[in-house]
């Protein structure tokens, strides 16, 4: 996220009313509802994920176990236990 000055933005009257409210500190506008993006859509870190889990439950289904997993992975228990859940709800 980068930060652009409101004095470079807004007009004036508009900038008086906002610091009424928020004078000299930061604050989040989100974006419109229609404009928004879901997680991952920018990057390929989602795509990479998936694979990452993918693999992680092949390798349990060639008999790895979950605690070598976590040190393959550098995951916790929790979280490789989660993968195999999904995995196994996606291979049904």
């Amino acid at each position: 996220m980068s930060y652009r000055t409101a004095t470079n933005l807004l007009p004036e009257e508009l900038l008086e009313q906002v610091q009424k409210y928020v004078d000299g500190e930061t604050i989040y506008i989100p974006r419109l509802p229609e404009k928004k993006q879901k997680w991952g859509d920018k990057t390929t870190s989602k795509q990479e994920i998936e694979f990452r889990n993918e693999q992680i439950y092949r390798d349990f289904c060639r008999g790895i176990c979950s605690e070598q997993l976590c040190q393959k992975y550098f995951l916790s228990l929790k979280s490789i236990q989660r993968i195999l859940r999904q995995g196994r709800n996606v291979s049904k």
